[in-house]
């Protein structure tokens, strides 16, 4: 879906932070300075947006997950919203470190809530002791707190997606170690260069995040579209060549 200059207006995209807390390398996107507060160019954070969706459309379409990371108050129920919808991993609690570095850990840590789960299912968790069943309940209630939204990532990201790269810092030092693309909202107070695909705008106004995000995930929305258009078109070809087949052998028997 093509961007309006005009919707991102109105969902306040344009506020940055005070001028003196700005980061000099964001000047290419800043438009102006207003009352001590600087104005991003909406032109530029519309151009940036559609060539963010475009390279998230074609990791998605290739089948990776793309992981959104949002622990800001303004920003977490949102990211839940809208990365839940498009069935993406996402974290809104603390950042596990060592989530993509250390991420055979983290595995084994979504591995043994399944495990707590199996045991509810099979019976064996009514053999424990009270006091043993109150430590697995409250074990599986924090894993599933910090780790339920990353439990069908079997394997690393194709993407980071954050809100914020400031507070996110660890995170994105981790994918950076990693060759992971970053993808971000990144404010006038931030350095762009920590950022592959930069969406310049305002990342502490809760309107400014929910819109920037329905972009965001309405790209990815396609590439997933497209991934299983392609899968069902896979499918088909062979049954395709079968009845080709048939169709000559028949006017062959004619």
């Amino acid at each position: 879906m093509a961007v309006e200059v005009k919707e991102l207006l109105e969902a306040g995209v344009h506020f940055g932070h005070l001028t003196r807390k700005w980061d000099p390398n964001m000047a290419p996107y800043v438009y102006m300075e207003r009352n001590g507060i600087h104005i991003i160019n909406l032109y530029k954070t519309a151009a940036k947006i559609e060539e963010a969706g475009a390279a998230l459309a074609k990791i998605a379409a290739s089948g990776r997950k793309i992981l959104f990371v949002a622990t800001k108050k303004q920003a977490k129920d949102i990211v839940a919203e809208k990365a839940g919808a498009i069935n993406m991993p996402y974290i809104t609690e603390r950042w596990p470190g060592g989530m993509l570095t250390n991420f055979v850990t983290i595995r084994k840590a979504v591995k043994k809530m399944a495990s707590i789960d199996r045991m509810k299912k099979d019976g064996t968790f009514n053999t424990l002791s009270k006091k043993e069943r109150l430590q697995v309940d409250r074990l599986r209630a924090k894993l599933e707190k910090n780790l339920g939204s990353i439990s069908d990532m079997t394997r690393l990201p194709g993407a980071l997606f954050v809100v914020d790269i400031k507070r996110e810092h660890i995170a994105i030092k981790e994918a950076q170690k990693l060759n992971i693309p970053i993808f971000a909202m990144v404010d006038t107070n931030s350095d762009p260069r920590q950022v592959d695909y930069v969406i310049p705008a305002n990342d502490d106004a809760s309107k400014s995040i929910d819109k920037i995000l329905s972009h965001v995930t309405a790209s990815i929305s396609a590439g997933l579209a497209e991934r299983k258009a392609d899968k069902v078109e896979g499918e088909d070809a062979p049954k395709a060549k079968k009845a080709a087949t048939k169709t000559v052998a028949a006017n062959e028997e004619e």
